[in-house]
This record gives structure tokens, sequence and C-alpha cells, in this order.
């Protein structure tokens, strides 16, 4: 059964969307099934994997008011093994038509119900606020991760973050959790930085990922050509980081993806492979000296011993 995962900190620009882009497609290509669910009315997330802006085109707004399906919605990507359900500006709408429903906070729960078991991992990315989309996701994921920057302004928000958890865990998902704290945009030439970083550590302890997603260039124009910075440039910094990403989080979860198998497979492969002797070298690893008379190379036997060759036009010399 898929596990669902939401992205969320109800402050702007600290690496939301960035993370749920670049984490879903680290993960599909390390084999596993991915869903995207991109709940924010901007759609960054859907545009951030090519999918061009239509509002005429079904998307998670759809889903929530009961007009279709998630299974009716789910686009593939370019990357294999990552699907999106793509976000539009008329979930804008959502926060008005959901208001008056009793059950206004478990509507994209019960959505993804029917499709979960279809996915080893679904991510939500929601909106920079704390309203009814971010309401709905946090009741329909099980963990969540918080990306933020290490400014103090970002540690005043979590703490009304963790604040609202309270109150949702008592009222929708007693068993939501924060799966961990991301540092993004990260400079540690900064004495800020490193301050706030430390301040977190001492505050949330393991909580917070090892791994940092520092300032790339590479990762912030990704977007704008429609791709994964994994796709884009995966030689780049920030790939690199949100490949370390998604290794500490498949190892949090204790979860090995295919191509983890392979290599390990493969490293068992070559470390049960016999080691050969001097004596055990195939007669072409052999230096010339040790090698057979015959072996040797023509040009390297006596000339005395060398095969006469046949005159082509007459076969009789």
């Amino acid at each position: 059964m898929g596990k669902i995962v939401g992205l969320v900190n109800q402050k702007g620009g600290v690496g939301k969307t960035t993370t749920a882009i670049n984490l879903a497609a680290c993960l599909a290509l390390e084999g596993l099934k991915v869903l995207l669910v991109d709940c924010d009315p901007q759609a960054n997330a859907s545009s951030g994997l090519g999918l061009q802006r239509d509002d005429s085109r079904h998307s998670v707004y759809d889903v929530l008011i009961g007009d279709s399906s998630a299974e009716q919605v789910i686009l593939p990507t370019e990357v294999d093994g990552l699907s999106l359900l793509p976000g539009s500006k008329n979930l804008t709408g959502a926060n008005i038509e959901l208001s008056g429903a009793d059950d206004r906070a478990l509507h994209l729960r019960q959505s993804l119900e029917p499709i979960k078991d279809s996915y080893d991992l679904i991510f939500l990315d929601c909106p920079p606020a704390l309203d009814l989309l971010t309401l709905n996701v946090l009741s329909a994921a099980e963990t969540l991760i918080v990306p933020m920057q290490a400014e103090y302004f970002a540690l005043e928000g979590i703490s009304e973050l963790i604040s609202t958890l309270e109150r949702v865990r008592a009222a929708y998902n007693p068993d939501l959790a924060i799966e961990g704290v991301l540092l993004t945009m990260y400079d540690d030439r900064t004495n800020l930085a490193q301050q706030v970083t430390e301040t977190l550590r001492e505050h949330f302890g393991e909580i917070i990922y090892h791994t940092v997603i520092p300032r790339n260039v590479r990762l912030a124009e990704a977007p704008s050509h429609g791709k994964p910075v994994a796709v884009y440039d995966p030689r780049s910094r920030g790939a690199d980081a949100y490949f370390q990403m998604a290794g500490e989080f498949l190892a949090r979860n204790h979860i090995e993806s295919p191509r983890a198998a392979e290599r390990k497979a493969a490293a068992e492969r070559k470390a049960a492979a016999p080691n050969h002797s001097k004596d055990d070298r195939s007669k072409d690893d052999r230096p010339k000296e040790d090698q057979p008379k015959e072996d040797q190379p023509k040009e390297d036997q006596p000339k005395e011993d060398r095969p006469k060759a046949k005159n082509a036009f007459w076969p009789y010399t």
C-alpha cells in the first residue's frame, strides 16, 4: 500500500514545490512508482513537470468536488514511474465550495483511497497557507516533510504549523506525524544559517534531515524547462542533493528501491567472483615472455618458426 506524504509549510518561497517535484522524480528514477498530487492553485508543480497551463483540463479541483475520479485525472510525465494529478487555479474555488460540507477536510483522503495501492509513494504538494486545501492534505497524509529555509522567521512559522498539527490530530488524523524537516536554499557560509541549523537540531533532534539542499542555479532553472533537475542537469549540485535526500528518505522508511537492489546484487556478484592469481591469468593477460611460443604474436616469433605465406596467385609454392 502506497505511503502518502505531505509537503507542507504555510510560509511561501521555502522550496516546497521544488522539493515535491525533485524528490518525487529522484524516487521514480530509483525504480519506484510515484504519484505527485498538485494541491496548489498556482499549479507550479504541474508546470514544473512540463504540463502546460490549461484551465479546461480536469484537475485536483474536479476530484475534490466529486466531478471526476483521481484515476481519470492522473497524467504521465517525462520521468518513467512518475505520474501527476495536476492542479489548476480553479482550486481557489474549492475553499469556498467545500466550506459548507460536513466532511470538507476529508475529500482528498477519500479520493485517494481507491488508487493508494497502485503506487509505492504519493506526495501531496500543498499551498503556502493554512486553508481548507492544506487541511485536506493534513487529513490525507500519513507523515509530513517540512521544507524550510535557515532563517529566524522560518522558526516562527514552524511553531504555528506544529500548533495546527495538534488540532488536526485531535479532529481528523490522530496518526499524523512530521517525518522530517528539510533545510533548503542553504548557504553554509553564513553564520545565520549555521545558528538556525543548530537551533533546529537542538529542538527537533534527529527529525532534521542530514541532507541539506543548497542554493543552485541549475535547480532554479529546471522548472522553466518543465523538467526535474535530475533530468535537466543530473550532474548539478541540486540533483546530487535531491538524490541524497531520496536515499535518506528511503533509509528512514526502510524501503529498498529496485535500483538499490540491482546495485546491491551487482556488488555481491563482483565480491563473489574468483580473484585470479598470477598463474591463473588468461594467456592474453600474461606477458609475452611467459606465453607459449605458439601463442606469441607472429612478429615476436623467431623468423624460422613463422609459417610460410602462400602466394595468392600461385598456390603451389
